[in-house]
């Protein structure tokens, strides 16, 4: 497992990161498996682990703390926070991430966290105010370097501009969605991120499942079955959109097969072949799935096979606009822009 330098920290992180959302509730309840995976993970040479308060409520980082009793020192852990709960609203200010980081601390039983990260943008809560808080955090040992989640990139920007204007810790890190059937960063994000030397994390490589490699025809997509009955809208291959995403993972099965690999190992490959992208996050709920990922990571690709690719999804084009992961809220709420 190769390791990259994490957004100039001096931070060696390998080029996985084993994200915790699938461990409790929301995934697997089994705590003594969850656990044995995150070990198969940090024996295979991950040492980066990346869990949030929200995940499972709190569960996730119970979990992740169980794993790392006697391994700390080996890992390099990241959390989140900003969200009250399921409903999606949540805070960057002081008063609800001091609450939070204090909660999660408790929660993964340990005294600090290596990188704490704003899980969203928060257009209520100045960004100054923020920076603030997680200077602060880092300036009481709690926390070693901070990071942003869905930030677009004029936020991106403004952040640095305003940590180095009131000489504030600046976020070192950017966590986006990427895969090859979202490729809306590379336009805007992913430069920025290079721009300012930020360490990028992206989870959903496999894109809410398009490419593991289970779907080939419409009828192989059960509208009535886990986390697809609960977003139809994602995956009902009667809307274009999830037709274009079926459509194309077909066309990528090809393009994996030639290289007698999985679609999932393609997929993976992909992510990480991007020079902004530090570190892939993967997220298993099963001690299988860890394993077919945990094969891919000898995977590189070349040019030819990136150029197929390219064919296929054209740079920065995004698959999943139809349900984009942060919606700006002057979108998102009417009432911003009507007088």
């Amino acid at each position: 497992m190769r390791r990259r330098i994490l957004g100039g920290t001096g931070i060696e992180v390998s080029e996985y990161t084993l994200g915790a959302m699938m461990f409790g509730a929301w995934g697997n309840r089994d705590h003594d498996e969850s656990v044995r995976m995150i070990h198969t993970a940090l024996d295979a040479g991950i040492n980066f682990v990346d869990t949030a308060d929200i995940y499972s409520d709190g569960e996730s980082e119970v979990i992740v703390g169980k794993a790392l009793k006697g391994r700390r020192d080996d890992v390099v852990l990241a959390t989140k926070g900003h969200f009250y709960g399921l409903g999606g609203s949540g805070s960057n200010s002081r008063r609800w991430l001091t609450k939070a980081l204090d909660a999660s601390l408790r929660r993964l039983g340990v005294d600090h966290v290596d990188l704490y990260q704003v899980h969203r943008p928060d257009h209520t809560t100045d960004i100054d105010e923020t920076l603030s808080a997680l200077s602060d955090f880092v300036r009481a040992g709690k926390v070693r370097a901070i990071g942003s989640s869905v930030f677009p990139a004029e936020q991106i920007v403004e952040a640095q501009w305003v940590a180095e204007r009131r000489g504030h810790v600046r976020f070192r890190t950017e966590q986006p969605p990427y895969s090859i059937l979202n490729r809306g960063i590379e336009g805007h994000v992913l430069p920025t991120a290079q721009r300012y030397g930020m360490g990028v994390l992206t989870w959903g490589p496999l894109s809410s499942g398009w490419l593991s490699g289970r779907y080939s025809t419409a009828s192989d997509v059960d509208l009535q079955a886990g986390r697809v009955a609960l977003q139809n809208h994602k995956f009902d291959p009667a809307l274009p959109g999830n037709a274009a995403k079926l459509a194309a993972t077909n066309e990528l099965k090809k393009v994996a097969a030639d290289l007698g690999r999985p679609l999932t190992h393609l997929a993976l490959a992909f992510v990480r072949s991007h020079p902004a992208v530090t570190s892939a996050i993967i997220g298993p709920r099963t001690p299988e799935q860890l394993a077919d990922l945990l094969a891919g990571a000898d995977l590189v690709l070349d040019d030819d096979v990136l150029d197929r690719i390219d064919e296929i999804v054209p740079p920065g084009v995004d698959l999943n606009a139809v349900d984009p992961d942060y919606t700006p809220p002057a979108l998102a709420d009417k009432s911003l822009r009507r007088r």
